[in-house]
């Protein structure tokens, strides 16, 4: 498995500081310097609070291994060309480092906060991402730009918007996936598809890889072309009374997935949909600190991996060693210590 870490700029997930001290945009060059020295194989970057691209192109400018990548970016309200720049230019910057994850967003995003109509996602993925290609193509070939489908009709492209061939003109594309369509999109046209934490082992194995092959038997791909890359819910701590105060952390984040009906097809795989319409129903009523007693022991370590330090390598691996070819895994580095502690966790997986 290749280790990826996401740095937590503007974020309270844990990263290379402590969860509730994210990272400031002017220290993300740093911080990709020192996912770097630990060992780390990429650096990424979601979108939520910055714009993903300029970050990355600071992490690419200060480092020379590493990997950087969109966890995940935005793809709809961006137009497929806009997209196709941004990643050109940070495939040309770091040398041929870069990885492009995309998302599709929900409904309500789409139309409430981008105010673009809404459209089936798993189609328009797949049109988004080959109307980025056709545009690449064009660039490195010389090509003329003659790409038609449902969502766009691209047949221009002059000279002085026309950044010409790069050295790395292959830019592996990934979609964040969880149902069985946009899965299917990635197995068809992706290079690889992004989990959501909430995908357990089983889930994995029964949902996401037939979902996956479908989609890959469409335009006649072998599986092994699409690398499963997995963002697992971890809970990790020096000894095991720091762990079981960790854990409860954990629990409450599982309840949250709990009652969020995106993610309900992964509880209800395991037998749990009528609690996670139950906690449904308390986040309705606004009873956040009710939804945490939802998420029985097993829940918990179905869907989270909890260990000490000395012994979370060996979980992932277990869990996930022959299931995914990425995995996105941090903690906080406070010290030479903390990062000698990472530094071997990264090495052991």
């Amino acid at each position: 498995m290749l280790a990826e870490t996401l740095l937590p700029l503007g974020k309270l997930d844990p990263g290379l500081r402590e969860p509730d001290t994210p990272l400031h945009i002017g220290d993300f060059a740093a911080g990709a310097a020192q996912a770097e020295a630990i060992g780390y194989h990429a650096v990424l970057v979601e979108e939520t609070k910055d714009d993903p691209y300029q970050l990355l192109a600071l992490g690419a400018a200060n480092t020379s291994t590493i990997g950087i990548g969109t966890s995940v970016a935005m793809a709809f309200p961006r137009s497929p060309t806009i997209t196709a720049m941004s990643a050109w230019s940070l495939q040309k910057l770091s040398e041929g480092r870069f990885v492009l994850g995309l998302g599709s967003q929900v409904r309500g995003h789409v139309r409430r906060r981008f105010g673009m109509e809404w459209s089936a996602p798993a189609p328009w993925m797949r049109d988004y991402i080959n109307a980025m290609r056709a545009v690449w193509n064009t660039w490195q070939t010389g090509e003329p730009l003659a790409f038609e489908s449902e969502h766009y009709n691209l047949n221009l492209m002059v000279p002085l918007f026309d950044p010409g061939p790069i050295d790395h003109p292959t830019i592996p594309v990934h979609i964040a996936a969880i149902g069985p369509n946009m899965c299917a999109v990635a197995g068809e046209v992706a290079d690889g598809v992004r989990l959501h934490p909430v995908c357990t082992p089983l889930f994995i194995d029964e949902k996401v890889k037939p979902a996956v092959a479908k989609g890959a038997a469409r335009t006649a791909r072998h599986t092994d072309e699409i690398e499963i890359c997995m963002k697992p819910l971890v809970g990790t701590a020096a000894d095991e009374a720091s762990l079981a105060r960790v854990a409860e952390t954990v629990r409450a984040r599982v309840a949250f997935y709990l009652s969020t009906p995106s993610y309900r097809r992964t509880f209800e795989l395991h037998g749990w949909d009528d609690i996670a319409e139950q906690a449904s129903a308390l986040s309705k009523q606004q009873r956040w600190d009710d939804l945490p007693g939802l998420v029985h022991d097993e829940m918990l370590h179905t869907v989270a991996t909890l260990a000490t330090h000395d012994s979370i390598a060996a979980e992932l691996s277990d869990r996930y060693g022959n299931r995914v070819d990425r995995i996105e895994f941090s903690m906080p580095v406070n010290s030479p210590g903390d990062a000698e502690i990472l530094s071997s966790i990264i090495s052991a997986l």
